[in-house]
């Protein structure tokens, strides 16, 4: 026997020992339940294996708000023929107008073109101020119309036709339209916000203005006729092409196919090159070279207002007049053909 075993190694317990054990239960009855030292009971056996995380996560308690339902798919907006036809004929209009404008315009007769020119630049103040309602809106509108009446003075009197002056006339209203928003606390707050659209509306009635200064130079009647209607032809086939098949879609919140925006693109070009043809002084290359610019440049910002237009709505903003929001996309394409009008013709004719 080792010195490291006891002695009572090996015995076996007298039966009237007590056990040293844990006295079990008694025969016949239940095992009592087990006790903690204050006589508490114990918890129960903890289980094995890994502990399963409650649904919810571990902090979730039973009283908190019941679990957030999916995001609900924003359906896309419906594209409607009858809208879409309406400002297709808008912009045929417009673009109509302008061109036969062009043509009334000669040396020491231009009043009657800027008449014109200056009646479309207060369809575009209406339609861009109910449109973006910058802060003090009555007063940009005022200070915008101003503006352009400046600069179309400035385009048929200045001894030089250039763009310098009505530079200068886009300064002084982006200038003045600040300045009338900063006098009213009201509008100070947004003044920063509003920045942008009180310079997008003064800088587009200026822009209608360059085509009296286009009218001024050798070729420029002829490329004012070639440019706008490549640009009235792009808006209108864009248009009539999201009347008829409207695909593929561009953008949920957005009525508008690519299919148009393409088509219009290469069925202005193709007009201006068949008017070049016609035209003394242009070819087919250089008349589809100056199309394709005014085209693409019209076709795209018309649908980059429609893009302002659905961040508005998604933004909370409440929707504009009717008629202000859907004239907005084709003076909008106008007025950014124009001054695309006067690059082509100086730098490439």
């Amino acid at each position: 026997m080792f010195p490291s075993t006891s002695r009572d190694a090996g015995r076996e317990p007298w039966a009237d020992d007590p056990s040293s054990g844990p006295s079990g239960p008694a025969r016949g009855y239940p095992p009592a339940p087990r006790t903690g030292p204050d006589g508490e009971e114990a918890e129960p056996r903890a289980r094995k294996g890994p502990r399963r995380l409650r649904k919810g996560g571990p902090g979730r308690r039973p009283d908190d708000a019941s679990e957030a339902a999916p995001e609900e798919e924003v359906p896309p907006v419906e594209f409607r023929r009858p809208l879409a036809l309406t400002v297709a004929g808008f912009a045929a209009l417009l673009g109509v107008g302008l061109v036969l404008g062009a043509q009334t315009a000669g040396p020491g007769h231009r009043l009657p073109f800027a008449a014109i020119i200056f009646g479309v630049q207060l369809l575009y103040v209406l339609a861009w101020t109910m449109a973006m309602r910058p802060p003090a809106l009555l007063v940009v509108a005022l200070v915008s119309a101003g503006t352009a009446a400046i600069a179309d003075v400035a385009a048929v009197q200045s001894d030089i036709a250039g763009l310098a002056p009505l530079g200068y006339a886009a300064v002084a209203g982006l200038v003045l339209g600040v300045l009338g928003q900063l006098v009213r606390r009201v509008d100070r707050v947004r003044v920063t916000d509003s920045l942008g659209g009180t310079l997008l509306i003064v800088v587009g009635v200026v822009a209608f203005a360059s085509l009296i200064v286009l009218s001024r130079i050798p070729k420029g009647t002829q490329a004012i006729t070639v440019c706008l209607t490549a640009a009235g032809v792009a808006l209108l086939v864009a248009r009539l092409t999201d009347a008829v098949a409207p695909w593929p879609r561009l953008a949920p919140q957005v009525p508008r196919g690519a299919a148009g925006v393409v088509a219009g693109a290469m069925l202005g070009t193709l007009t201006s090159a068949v008017l070049g043809s016609y035209l003394v002084g242009f070819t087919p290359t250089s008349a589809a070279l100056v199309g394709v610019v005014t085209a693409a440049t019209a076709v795209l910002a018309d649908l980059a207002v429609g893009y302002a237009e659905a961040g508005r709505l998604m933004a909370g903003e409440p929707p504009t007049m009717w008629v202000a929001r859907h004239m907005q996309g084709p003076l909008g394409g106008f007025a950014l053909a124009a001054p695309a009008a006067y690059a082509m013709c100086v730098l490439f004719l």
